[in-house]
């Protein structure tokens, strides 16, 4: 049998054991044939004391029959549990810890042993809340306990936070975390209530993440931001999380951002710093382009013998090519029926 290891801090850590599976029907069919028999002794027994037989051995067959019949048999009825698949059942003995039960089936274990589970108790009820959403078309029905331990992958999705970036930038943002229980002993005994916990971490875990990324940066600096780099952004957000949680037994599969965006009070700024950094990129493109075809249209004509312009005229003829591509709006022409000169 396991025995907790000792933190640094002065708490115990329970490690997971796994306890042998002894199959559940055979113990029931026998259980049940032996309380049938049970029965039938005292029956016997009865009648034998009727026709007036010594209360010697018959009066003590009566008595050991109706004490295993009536208290010892229904007790062994109370070690037989039935699992689905991705379930586990966490077992103490008298307040120690003996083992977890994995594995779908039906099984016979100690009947003196007792199912631990999360204190996650609904208040002034005493009961566990359950991992199952409430039925909305009965919202008057009450949470049944749940002693199992679900081994499912589960979905965690806390509310939005409001956190300043590396650049001291307020923004919004949530994310959604896929997780699931890999050691029943710690999730049960090291922890007060494991989805509480890993939802505190998760704040935690998002908090240190995002102070450490600016919200935008441009593509040219090559440096990781939040909007630009999600996949990493996400797996450094992953193993931060994870080495939070493993006092709790719990196994990060995926944390992702489901909302990124700039708190109200500088969102309209922000958004005006966008659209002008948008519109500089966009000039200077256009402004690109049109001085290649600038370019182009003076050796062509020059290539071809079209005409012969001096350097004032070549300057002029870029000026009008300029502002007719560069122009927000369609240039409108002015025809010159005279000499150019």
């Amino acid at each position: 049998m396991s025995s907790p290891i000792q933190n640094g801090d002065g708490t115990q850590s329970v490690e997971e054991r796994l306890i042998p599976r002894m199959p559940g029907m055979p113990v029931l069919l026998l259980n049940l044939l032996t309380m049938l028999g049970a029965f039938a002794v005292s029956i016997a027994a009865i009648m034998r004391l009727e026709e007036g037989y010594n209360f010697f051995p018959s009066g003590y067959i009566l008595i050991l029959a109706l004490l295993w019949g009536c208290g010892i048999a229904p007790v062994l009825f109370s070690g037989l549990k039935v699992l689905k698949p991705n379930e586990a059942l966490v077992l103490t003995l008298f307040g120690k810890y003996t083992g977890t039960l994995k594995g779908p089936g039906f099984f016979f274990v100690n009947p003196f042993s007792s199912a631990a589970y999360p204190s996650s108790m609904e208040p002034n009820t005493g009961m566990i809340i359950s991992e199952k959403k409430a039925d909305p078309n009965n919202p008057t029905a009450k949470t049944q306990p749940r002693k199992l331990v679900s081994l499912k992958a589960m979905t965690l999705s806390n509310d939005k936070q409001k956190v300043n970036d590396a650049l001291g930038n307020p923004i919004i943002i949530g994310i959604v975390v896929i997780w699931r229980v890999v050691n029943t002993a710690k999730a049960v005994f090291n922890v007060d209530s494991y989805p509480e916990y890993l939802s505190i971490q998760c704040d935690s875990a998002l908090r240190n993440i995002v102070r450490l990324y600016p919200y935008d940066l441009p593509e040219e600096e090559g440096e990781k931001s939040l909007r630009g780099s999600s996949q990493e952004i996400a797996e450094s957000l992953k193993q931060e999380i994870q080495g939070k949680v493993e006092l709790a037994g719990l196994e990060i599969l995926e944390a992702r951002i489901t909302h990124l965006s700039y708190a109200p009070e500088i969102a309209a700024a922000m958004l005006q710093r966008q659209q002008a950094s948008a519109i500089i990129a966009a000039r200077q493109m256009i402004v690109e382009g049109a001085v290649g075809m600038v370019e182009m249209a003076l050796d062509k004509l020059k290539a071809d013998g079209v005409v012969n312009l001096d350097e004032e005229r070549k300057a002029s003829m870029v000026s009008n090519l300029l502002v007719v591509l560069c122009g927000s709006k369609d240039a409108q022409p002015i025809i010159n029926s005279g000499s150019i000169y």
